[in-house]
């Protein structure tokens, strides 16, 4: 599973390059992609629609999770999957007066049971990550799927901070790892949690000379066990 905030595609040395992002998921080899920060163009080029781009390059599903429309784009988050989803919610996390913020949360059928897999992109300020967190966890108490897989721009670096201390409550501590600015990381923004903590084998991040560059954050990727979910 990889978690990446792609930054519209728009590199460090703001070059808009969906192909090198693309690029990148190639060399990965996913199963399940959760990206943030994604906008997708109707009417221009091919590599305009990000979404579908992405999901063409990579040879993966797409789901969207939009959070921005205007006439002929949209933006926001965007799952990717190797395996088909059967369930698709969305959920609002939006606070008033503030940018709009939503979840995706879908039930994949990897061929040895459901997997539960959530991609998110919390806000920027720490009350709405409170509520947001709150929400987020709320509904994830009401579905049974195991394992459950959350793929966050978390917004969060400071380890005793409401958000991450209630995600580590409930999901067991996640690896924290430098992620943000890309070219020399100083702040763990993305995480990926695991729900039986025992399903993650291990999560890093990849770095290599175009992740320092292709966005703002780089990439993180986490290798998943489901059958030590039992």
């Amino acid at each position: 599973a990889v978690s990446y905030n792609i930054h519209q595609c728009v590199g460090m040395d703001r070059r808009r390059s969906p192909a090198r992002i693309a690029q990148i998921l190639k060399e990965l080899r996913p199963d399940v992609v959760g990206l943030q920060e994604v906008h997708s163009e109707n009417g221009g080029p091919e590599e305009s629609h990000q979404m579908q781009y992405l999901a063409q390059a990579t040879g993966l599903t797409a789901i969207a999770g939009p959070m921005i429309l205007k006439a002929n784009s949209e933006y926001g988050n965007v799952l990717l999957s190797r395996h088909p989803v059967v369930n698709t919610r969305r959920l609002d996390l939006s606070v008033p007066g503030r940018e709009a913020r939503g979840a995706i949360d879908v039930d994949i059928d990897t061929g040895h049971g459901l997997m539960r897999v959530i991609v998110s992109h919390l806000g920027l300020r720490v009350r709405e990550r409170i509520y947001q967190t709150k929400r987020l966890l709320a509904s994830i108490a009401k579905e049974n799927t195991s394992p459950v897989i959350v793929l966050l721009d978390f917004n969060e670096w400071f380890p005793l901070a409401f958000p991450i201390l209630r995600f580590n409550e409930e999901f067991g501590k996640a690896p924290s790892l430098r992620t943000f600015p890309s070219p020399a990381p100083i702040f763990s923004l993305d995480r990926i949690w695991v729900k039986p903590q025992r399903a993650l084998v291990s999560v890093r991040r990849y770095i290599t000379p175009m992740t320092r560059v292709a966005s703002d954050h780089l990439p993180l990727h986490a290798s998943i066990d489901i059958g030590r979910t039992e």
